[in-house]
């Protein structure tokens, strides 16, 4: 258990962002069969409308991250969220993280996309408020992805 999360934007091609994405794709392919890589560019979270968040313990260790980058006006879309596996906490404090931002930035709704078939995420989600939405952009018509919105 990591009570002393300690969380702040940083740079996505940094190597602990990019190890902690490496280990992102990796644990998505043996759970869905897809890495998830096709769907996120680090371009997207770089800007001053995007942003891309790093969990460390309390001796900087990265324990886990996230993103978030604009999607629509008013939207934003969270991205690449991970937490290594046996820490706790970790990933409701990087989505509570990526929320304040996204309405420091003046977004009004958080979407996103998970597959069906990765029920801890699903449920995750759900249990912070999310609710399904009809699919959007390149998940239309996608019978194993299902989306999720947040209202700010």
């Amino acid at each position: 258990m990591h009570t002393d999360i300690q969380l702040q934007a940083e740079d996505p091609t940094a190597r602990d962002s990019l190890l902690l994405m490496e280990e992102l794709s990796t644990a998505l392919e043996a759970i869905t069969g897809d890495s998830g890589n096709a769907s996120f560019s680090i371009e997207d979270v770089c800007g001053p409308a995007g942003c891309f968040v790093v969990a460390r313990d309390g001796a900087g260790v990265a324990l886990g991250c996230g993103a978030l980058r604009p999607l629509e006006p008013g939207v934003a879309e969270i991205k690449r969220m991970y937490a290594r596996h046996g820490t706790s906490g970790v990933g409701s404090a990087v989505l509570r993280f990526l929320e304040e931002q996204a309405q420091a930035l003046g977004y009004q709704a958080l979407w996103l996309e998970t597959r069906l078939v990765n029920r801890r995420a699903v449920d995750f989600y759900e249990a912070r408020g999310y609710q399904r939405i009809a699919n959007y952009g390149k998940y239309i018509g996608n019978p194993l992805a299902v989306c999720f919105e947040k209202q700010l």
